[in-house]
C-alpha cells in the first residue's frame, strides 16, 4: 500500500527548483564528496519542502504576528494621541 504524500507548503518556480537542486549537488559534493544525480537532488528538495519548509513557514508566521501586533498596539497609541477631549 502507497503512503499518501502531504501536498507540499511551497511551491517553486521550474526555475527556482533547478537552482536548488543544483545548490544541493554542489553542497553534497563539497561537503560529503557525494556526487548526486538529478533524482536524488530532487528527491531531498521534496523531503525539504513536504517535511522541512512547514517548519520555516511557521516561523515566519509566528514572527509577522508579532511584527504585526506591535504596529496595531503602535497605531492604536497613535489614535488614543488624536483624540479630542
Amino acid at each position: 500500500m502507497a503512503v499518501k504524500k502531504k501536498p507540499p507548503i511551497l511551491t517553486l518556480t521550474p526555475e527556482q527548483e533547478s537552482e536548488a537542486n543544483r545548490k544541493i549537488k554542489r553542497f553534497m559534493e563539497d561537503r560529503f564528496e557525494l556526487d548526486l544525480g538529478s533524482f536524488e537532488a530532487a528527491e531531498i528538495l521534496e523531503l525539504f519542502t513536504r517535511e522541512i519548509a512547514p517548519h520555516y513557514y511557521n516561523r515566519a508566521i509566528f514572527d509577522v504576528q508579532a511584527h504585526l501586533k506591535e504596529r496595531f498596539e503602535s497605531i492604536e497609541s497613535d489614535l488614543w494621541a488624536l483624540e479630542k477631549n
